[in-house]
């Protein structure tokens, strides 16, 4: 029994995923939204709990992976996809409306993410290239600015242009080269996880000030943190 509580726990990823995914072909795009996060939530407890019972299986690393295929592969280019329909079918971009499909372009380099994710043993304390659940809080962090929009945001988001641009970009950094850390604890003391400590200290205080429209900004304060981090964190 105790070795199959870390797959449950994916297995309720997957279930947030598919009602996360039902969400956006419904157009409640932040429904989607915020099951996209319990998924993240779930995702990051579910390894959590495999180091802490020592219960790794190669079948729970399969089935993490297919998990995250649809709450962090299909689910973000389906809602990229809705954005962009509604953007051009409202605007004047002069974009014909099979334009929107581009948004599914994160859904397959997702998927070529997932499958360098597996094969490459350069990942197993650290990650290469963006992880997908960080490429897919951006993704839904849109439609929660959107609903709560304090600082005027809504005409940069709602441009295809400015979404095709996100679509472009992330899907680059999902199979770029680019060294990032992982937030896995193997204990909590301050040295050896400083980084993460840093990284959590600073996503905590921007969110207290920006609600939502710190996701963005974390995930880019991510990519920075791992980049330019003194060699000693």
């Amino acid at each position: 029994m105790k070795k199959n509580i870390p797959n449950f726990i994916t297995c309720l990823n997957l279930l947030c995923g598919c009602l996360a995914i039902v969400s956006v072909f419904q157009q409640e795009l932040v429904t989607a939204a915020y099951l996209v996060v319990l998924a993240a939530a779930l995702d990051f407890l579910d390894g959590m709990v495999a180091r802490l019972l020592h219960t790794y299986s190669e079948i729970g690393k399969q089935l993490d992976s297919l998990a995250d295929m649809v709450s962090f592969g299909v689910l973000p280019g389906a809602m990229m996809t809705q954005l962009l329909r509604q953007t051009i079918e409202a605007g004047n971009s002069g974009l014909p409306s099979y334009v929107a499909y581009a948004g599914f372009i994160i859904t397959i380099f997702s998927a070529l993410r997932l499958a360098k994710f597996n094969i490459d043993t350069r990942q197993t304390s650290s990650f290469i290239g963006v992880p997908t659940p960080a490429c897919t809080l951006f993704v839904i962090s849109l439609p929660l600015i959107l609903s709560n929009d304090d600082f005027g945001l809504s005409g940069v988001i709602l441009n295809p242009f400015v979404l095709l641009g996100i679509t472009l970009l992330f899907s680059y950094l999902l199979v770029a080269e680019l060294p990032l850390f992982a937030l896995k604890f193997k204990n909590f003391a301050w040295k050896g996880n400083q980084i993460r400590f840093i990284f959590m200290g600073l996503s905590v205080l921007l969110f207290a000030g920006l609600n939502f429209t710190a996701i963005p900004l974390n995930i880019a304060l991510y990519v920075i943190l791992s980049l330019f981090k003194p060699s000693t964190l």
